[in-house]
């Protein structure tokens, strides 16, 4: 029997995925406009914790069986290096011949790939742990504050995005419950308010880096003990819009509901699409600037998004992003023990029918 998937999930990777397009477009053309800077460094707050913390909370049940692990490597190393070759293939015939493709350095939205992968495997020492928040929050601070750390694999990043994914692991259904109750769906708007005040006030004052959460503080300009600081001062501002992101999530199967099964896609996809018009010098038109170019562009993100998670998108790349790869794999006992399980018991054979 096939598990029905959860709406609300669904729903909340569809919208949240949204909002990753739309940020990756309004970076285009924020240089020129306050208003939409300011929007922009509240959804670049809240939207990656968000879809790291729904990942974490999705690969609770993750061990080191044999199976699970197949799928780690189909589902998320495979795509990595497919798909980190073809950018560095893609920037190399767009852009810069004879680009240097390595696989160390993730390119542009890659990276998320390869830090799922990291945090996946580390989940069963997660699990262990008697206080594994606390620990991945000090972990986050030290990378901070640590610039030698390098950029293999985005190391900043992995490190100081860390605890929204340890902390799905230790969520529980009835806390995504307790989000969505009304009373929290009426204090989001104004927090969300004053967080669009707060960047808005922001703006001029402090470094946008500290949104990306992949530098040091030195690297950023800023003394030592700032990092850990702004690394707890982030996550609090994270974790509150995060919440006030998923009490406006829909509980119900809309229309958008289906295509959360396809964000892989439209999230390792869409990339190209703004790279292109970034190449091709479509964001350096004046009319991008103004209010209603802005309005344009971000309608258009949210649809050409739509559609990458459309399912004609996903099968079509599902050689790609769910390989099966059986030919890779030895076969898992285990698994093969658990199927016969499952196979109903042969009638025994009726005499003198």
């Amino acid at each position: 029997m096939v598990k029905q998937r959860d709406a609300f999930f669904d729903n909340a990777k569809y919208l949240a995925i949204v909002l990753v397009a739309v940020g990756h477009t309004w970076a285009q053309v924020m240089d020129h406009s306050r208003a939409v800077e300011s929007a922009y460094r509240v959804v670049y707050t809240f939207h990656m914790p968000a879809f790291v913390l729904v990942s974490g909370h999705f690969s609770r049940g993750f061990d080191m069986r044999p199976d699970r692990l197949r799928r780690l490597v189909t589902g998320v190393a495979v795509p990595y290096v497919v798909f980190e070759t073809a950018y560095e293939l893609f920037k190399d015939v767009a852009d810069r011949p004879d680009t240097e493709i390595s696989l160390l350095d993730p390119s542009y939205l890659m990276w998320f790939l390869a830090a799922l992968f990291i945090w996946r495997l580390t989940t069963p020492l997660w699990k262990v742990m008697r206080h594994p928040l606390p620990v991945a929050v000090g972990v986050a601070a030290l990378a901070s504050l640590s610039p030698s750390i390098g950029q293999d694999f985005d190391l900043q990043r992995v490190l100081q995005f860390l605890p929204y994914f340890v902390l799905g692991l230790c969520l529980r259904p009835e806390h995504f419950q307790w989000v969505r109750r009304r009373s929290v769906r009426i204090a989001a708007v104004p927090l969300f308010a004053v967080a669009f005040a707060a960047a808005w006030w922001s703006v001029p004052r402090m470094n946008g880096g500290w949104f990306y959460r992949q530098s040091a503080a030195q690297d950023l300009g800023a003394p030592w003990w700032c990092g850990p600081v702004m690394t707890l001062a982030m996550m609090v501002c994270a974790l509150l819009l995060t919440a006030g992101f998923l009490a406006w999530v829909p509980g119900r199967r809309l229309w958008c509901t289906g295509l959360g099964a396809g964000t892989v896609t439209g999230y390792l996809l869409h990339g190209f699409l703004v790279k292109f018009a970034v190449y091709r010098g479509w964001f350096d038109q004046d009319w991008v600037y103004r209010p209603l170019g802005v309005l344009a562009l971000t309608v258009l993100a949210a649809a050409v998004v739509t559609a990458l998670c459309t399912p004609p998108v996903r099968r079509a790349l599902r050689c790609v992003t769910e390989p099966r790869m059986e030919w890779a794999f030895r076969p898992d006992p285990a698994a093969q023990a658990r199927a016969r399980e499952r196979m109903p018991a042969a009638e025994p054979e009726r005499v003198g029918a």
